[in-house]
């Protein structure tokens, strides 16, 4: 485990207890906690651990309509420790739960696990395959498979998107993904983030070259204009 917090807005609904696994697959170009792709960048650590610091915060998050959240790295690298932390902080802390996932590794997601998750928030990062590669360094086809797999489920599902101008803009590509995301029919809400330097510091720290420092953040026009995009699918974006 990397870490945990408390957070607002960006992790599911309300205020919610974060856990951070360690470990990523994903070699995201503008991932702004790389300190959180290799496992041994982590602590070992237990469930009644995690479970212990939750139950701390659990008249706090309820009363704000919150829950808690499990979140990487991408915690599908860990599927049982995940799917245990999922149970409990779901039927012994009576916590909303949410599965924050790229879904490369939705295979990984067995029916138990996703029974015990109220809310899947999903990295869809780009519809071309060649740009999904170039920024994540991984193929598109696993994360739409476990998309469609949610949608089988009837799961409910946030997606959530990056815009990187000059990268992730281009008119098909988001075009591709909203079209998509709102043919599953169990996307409840879309929300669409503009890229950031903030990670900047991170990948310095760790001698990785950030390959994004001259790429600027999308303009409030750009952003509301994809957000018509998705809301032209019938979707919720945000």
């Amino acid at each position: 485990m990397h870490s945990w917090d408390l957070s607002t807005g960006v992790d599911g609904p309300g205020t919610r207890f974060v856990a951070f696994l360690s470990g990523c697959p994903l070699t995201c170009l503008y991932c702004h906690n790389p300190d959180t792709w290799r496992m041994r960048a982590g602590r070992r650590t237990s469930a009644d651990d995690v479970i212990a610091e939750a139950a701390a915060y659990v008249r706090f998050i309820s009363a704000s309509g919150g829950g808690a959240t499990v979140s990487g790295g991408e915690p599908l690298l860990q599927p049982v420790f995940t799917g245990e932390l999922l149970h409990r902080l779901k039927h012994e802390l009576g916590l909303h739960t949410a599965l924050d996932t790229s879904g490369f590794l939705g295979a990984r997601a067995t029916d138990a696990l996703l029974r015990d998750t109220d809310l899947v928030l999903l990295d869809i990062k780009s519809w071309g395959p060649a740009t999904y590669r170039k920024v994540t360094g991984r193929p598109l086809g696993p994360t739409l498979d476990f998309a469609r797999r949610l949608a089988d489920l009837g799961q409910e599902v946030h997606v959530r998107f990056v815009l990187v101008p000059g990268l992730t803009d281009d008119p098909d590509d988001v075009e591709g993904v909203a079209a998509f995301a709102g043919g599953l029919g169990n996307v409840s809400r879309v929300d669409i983030l503009p890229f950031h330097k903030l990670g900047e510091a991170k990948w310095r720290a760790l001698a990785m070259p950030f390959t994004l420092h001259d790429t600027p953040s999308p303009t409030p026009e750009q952003l509301a204009g994809v957000r018509e995009v998705f809301r032209a699918h019938g979707l919720n974006a945000v």
